[in-house]
């Protein structure tokens, strides 16, 4: 497997179509069964399994080219570990985390501030969480140049630490001319040009959605 192979994972929220365009598929709790049940490859299956029945398990156990089971009561959501898991195997990949939205609003929002787990930090910039109308990823402190991806739409900025944003390009710029605190910089738009963004500590997290149709 090369070194910048990219990877799907499935948690356990809402359903999510997933393009058949990744190198391996991780199936999280209930999303290894969903991946089984719509004929996709089962590389990796890894939770506790909590929410599957006994012959779902075995069914899982037996299709999955790696089983890794925890203990129900843990310190990490499933999904905090199958990401662990995935850059420990795999340092240099890319991740698309799939079903991380809906569901119970803590496991959503524990999958949104992902970057906040210390064994995770290094690898944000690795991470991107998304369905049908949003799409979220992750920038560092320092400055980065972003472009629209395939659910370009209403663009926000969340920033987690008190880190001071500038945002230039963008059809509302926060510079140090017009600058406000605010938890999150919604309703921004892409206008045919790439977005700087520049951080002096913390994390942006950089929202993209579309509205339902």
């Amino acid at each position: 497997m090369h070194s910048m192979t990219n990877i799907a994972v499935l948690a356990g929220g809402a359903p999510s179509f997933i393009p058949k365009v990744y190198d391996y598929y991780v199936g999280v709790d209930r999303g290894a069964l969903r991946l089984l049940e719509e004929d996709y490859p089962l590389h990796l299956a890894i939770g506790d399994f909590d929410s599957v029945s006994q012959t779902e398990l075995e069914t899982i156990k037996t299709k999955a080219q790696f089983f890794v089971q925890a203990l129900a009561e843990k310190d990490d959501t499933d999904t905090e570990l199958a990401l662990k898991e995935v850059f420990s195997r795999y340092p240099k990949a890319q991740v698309t985390v799939y079903g991380a939205f809906g569901g119970r609003i803590d496991h959503f929002l524990s999958n949104v501030f992902l970057p906040s787990l210390p064994d995770l930090t290094a690898y944000m910039q690795q991470i991107r969480l998304c369905d049908a109308y949003n799409n979220i990823r992750y920038c560092p402190a320092g400055t980065h140049t972003i472009v629209p991806t395939e659910n370009e739409g209403s663009l926000a900025f969340l920033v987690e630490g008190d880190g001071i944003l500038n945002i230039r390009g963008a059809k509302y710029e926060l510079t140090e001319d017009n600058y406000f605190i605010q938890k999150v910089y919604t309703s921004n738009e892409f206008i045919n040009q790439p977005v700087t963004l520049t951080l002096d500590k913390g994390y942006v997290i950089v929202i993209e959605s579309r509205d339902w149709r």
